[in-house]
């Protein structure tokens, strides 16, 4: 008879106690001293299974061994899903180190995450440092090794600036081009957008006047949704484009899955409404395929899995070239690209994120682990508030904003609150600021949202070609912008995250 860990007597040549007791995982680590030494499977199967033996250290006869041959198949099963367990626990334990988190930060750090989430971050995150190499020797502090020291997992250099990005001027226009994320797919650093405009604020014709100048000024990258002006924006961009007859591998568009109809089984992110969804919105834009479809916002009912799954058989099937995320958590995003690794499917690239002066925490501080991390690109929208960084609600709400238009209420709500209020006065401080660099407060808060680190496109939405070439212009702007005009500009708005890491000028 020996003495378990927590001091109770164990039954010879079982070590589990009576018949039908069950194991913990603390059972398999086998505290004999102080000093805890975890024992490997094999240990695990000689200690608990091995032929019994009497008090004297002998063994049984054999008759003794078969009268216990049961209680030992009854603990077989147990045994197993100790070690099952005992495994999970080390890969628990790995990533608690990999975030830096203390045994006693861990249950805060847990509680919220799904079990099979923990499990497959922490593949997740022992892929990623094998890849990177950062669990291996460094073989040059060898002597006499005659090995260089392994490649990072981004072989590109990291410098200020877009260069990790491989950022590149248009050869006919001054755009700027940039990798999605870490992917290949070359999008130029601002893209059209279509919300509220197409198919609704503006007519037909205006809306064919913005995309053709666009498009020859070098932006590739036309942003739609299922469920923008009930699937007539997807329309009207669709027929332009065949109108046109342009290239189809000369530029990039884009569309949302959530809300598509009424129906029960016309939103969410089922298998069932992405697969159909996609093929709905296919059928409006007239082409036979997407380069990117966003799961546009999380969808609780539906496991994650199931999700990854179906994106996944949508690019198989060529009616998608890569998958991303709208209005996901960092959280959320890297459970997915979790599961994608887990069972070898295909992971997000690119998160579509709200991103202005007043709501900076997601993108300035999350997403760039991320990117960092797993190579997920940010795609950001809503550069000037929805208009209220122009200028134009400062003397109130004009008829042809979008404040003025039906269901955006809210909207109005916003401007004419206190908080807008206390916004449009940093507003007007900003403006002179603007003046004195020669440009307009839209083209400076545009080139302030592209200096933000792994930020690969800013979207914007115009309702006319004038405004579309002064917002165009913000490309030039982004040179203006040093290190002290940012300290300038986060001086005045007084809302800089407090996690936030130093960006890239």
């Amino acid at each position: 008879m020996f003495v378990g860990r927590a001091g109770t007597a164990m039954t010879p040549g079982l070590g589990a106690g009576p018949k039908g007791a069950k194991l913990t995982v603390n059972d398999l680590y086998g505290f004999n001293s102080r000093k805890p030494k975890p024992l490997g499977v094999a240990e695990v199967f000689g200690r608990y299974t091995s032929r019994p033996r009497d008090a004297q250290g002998q063994g049984q006869a054999p008759s003794q061994a078969q009268g216990q041959q049961g209680c030992r198949d009854d603990l077989s099963s147990q045994i197993l899903e100790a070690a099952r367990r005992l495994m999970e626990k080390r890969r628990l334990e790995l990533y608690l180190r990999e975030c830096d988190l203390s045994v006693k930060d861990s249950t805060a750090h847990l509680t919220n995450m799904p079990y099979r989430m923990q499990v497959s971050i922490v593949c997740t995150e022992h892929n990623l440092k094998s890849r990177s190499g950062d669990d291996r020797p460094n073989r040059a502090t060898i002597v006499g090794a005659g090995y260089s020291k392994p490649r990072p997992y981004c072989t590109r250099p990291c410098t200020q600036g877009h260069a990790h990005m491989n950022e590149a001027t248009g050869r006919n226009t001054s755009m700027k081009y940039r990798n999605l994320g870490k992917c290949g797919l070359r999008v130029s650093c601002m893209g059209l957008g279509t919300w509220v405009t197409f198919g609704s604020q503006v007519s037909d014709e205006v809306a064919e006047s913005v995309l053709t100048v666009a498009y020859e000024n070098g932006v590739n990258l036309f942003d739609t949704a299922e469920i923008y002006a009930s699937g007539r924006a997807e329309t009207v961009l669709g027929s332009i484009i065949k109108k046109k007859g342009w290239r189809r591998s000369s530029f990039v568009i884009t569309t949302k899955i959530y809300w598509g109809g009424q129906a029960e089984t016309e939103r969410g992110l089922s298998r069932k409404h992405i697969i159909e969804g996609l093929r709905g919105s296919l059928s409006r834009l007239q082409m036979d395929y997407v380069d990117i479809v966003f799961a546009n916002r999380t969808d609780i009912n539906t496991p994650m899995e199931e999700v990854v799954r179906a994106m996944t058989f949508v690019i198989n099937q060529g009616l998608a070239m890569y998958w991303g995320t709208s209005r996901w958590s960092a959280m959320e995003i890297m459970e997915a690209y979790s599961v994608a690794r887990q069972f070898n499917l295909v992971p997000p690239v690119c998160e579509q994120a709200e991103y202005h002066y007043f709501q900076r925490d997601k993108v300035e501080v999350q997403l760039p682990e991320l990117y960092h991390k797993i190579g997920v690109g940010v795609m950001t929208w809503s550069p000037l508030a929805c208009g209220l960084i122009t200028g134009k609600y400062c003397d109130g709400v004009p008829d042809t904003s979008r404040a003025a238009l039906k269901g955006y209420e809210w909207l109005k709500e916003k401007v004419q609150s206190d908080e807008g209020r206390r916004q449009m006065m940093k507003i007007k401080e900003i403006t002179t600021l603007a003046e004195r660099l020669g440009c307009t407060a839209a083209q400076l808060a545009i080139a302030w949202c592209m200096r933000s680190e792994g930020v690969s496109c800013v979207l914007i939405g115009v309702s006319s070609t004038e405004q579309l070439l002064e917002n165009l212009e913000a490309i030039k702007v982004l040179s203006l912008l040093t290190p002290e005009l940012v300290v300038q500009l986060d001086s005045v708005l007084g809302n800089m995250p407090h996690s936030k890491k130093e960006t890239r000028h």
